[in-house]
């Protein structure tokens, strides 16, 4: 009897996905003074939806996991606050960004520095890999940086808190942006806009069901 290709394609996708990190972890495509600037990869390997921000932080250069400082513990907070627990999220949730390594801090001493234009497009093969491997249903872009890479450079008002899909791309996934959740960002603090943000934790949940589903089995096990 033959197998059902999408079936085959997701019993064979961790296998994939362990490939594809080995790969991401030892690019040296861009040089940092710290040698300990290295690329931050996602542990999931059977993702029900991918999220992309924009570059790890310092913290992520000792913890080596995506969104593991203070801007992280904000995401996670709005997730478990639509029911979405953080184990779950980061296996459930293939979480990748424009770039992967620490860009440095921002000259101003206010958060970090943008990635370079030459680091982005270093970084952009193996968003556009992940993207192919995947064949994400639902992706979930994260700061400016990210929502423009999927959706344009529109006000952040007027995509923050709807569902876009994506006509374009292999499957037309739906988009499902995010404000930056770190503490330099402003944006999250004007009137109405945490309505939006709450708006669009709602999409996901309702988009990725099986992320709540499973959140709540994993509280009462």
């Amino acid at each position: 009897m033959p197998t059902h290709p999408q079936r085959s394609r997701a019993r064979r996708l961790p296998m994939l996905l362990d490939e594809h990190a080995r790969s991401l972890a030892a690019c040296r495509r861009c040089t940092f003074a710290d040698p300990a600037v290295l690329p931050v990869v996602s542990a999931s390997r059977e993702p029900l939806a991918m999220l992309v921000g924009q570059a790890p932080g310092r913290t992520e250069v000792v913890d080596r996991r995506p969104f593991a400082g203070r801007a992280g513990r904000t995401l996670f907070r709005w997730f478990a606050d639509v029911g979405i627990e953080e184990t779950i999220a980061r296996r459930r949730i293939y979480i990748a960004a424009i770039t992967r390594c620490f860009p440095g801090s921002s000259p101003s001493g206010r958060g970090d520095r943008l990635p370079s234009p030459a680091q982005m497009s270093n970084c952009a093969s193996w968003l556009d890999a992940e993207i192919d491997l995947i064949a994400p249903r639902v992706i979930i872009p994260v700061g400016r940086l990210a929502i423009e890479r999927f959706l344009g450079g529109a006000p952040l008002a007027t995509l923050v808190g709807r569902a876009h899909r994506l006509a374009e791309r292999r499957g037309a996934p739906i988009a499902i942006p995010l404000p930056h959740p770190s503490g330099a960002s402003s944006w999250i603090h004007a009137p109405g806009h945490m309505d939006l943000v709450r708006s669009a934790l709602a999409l996901v949940a309702d988009y990725v069901p099986q992320l709540v589903r499973e959140s709540r089995r994993a509280r009462v096990a």
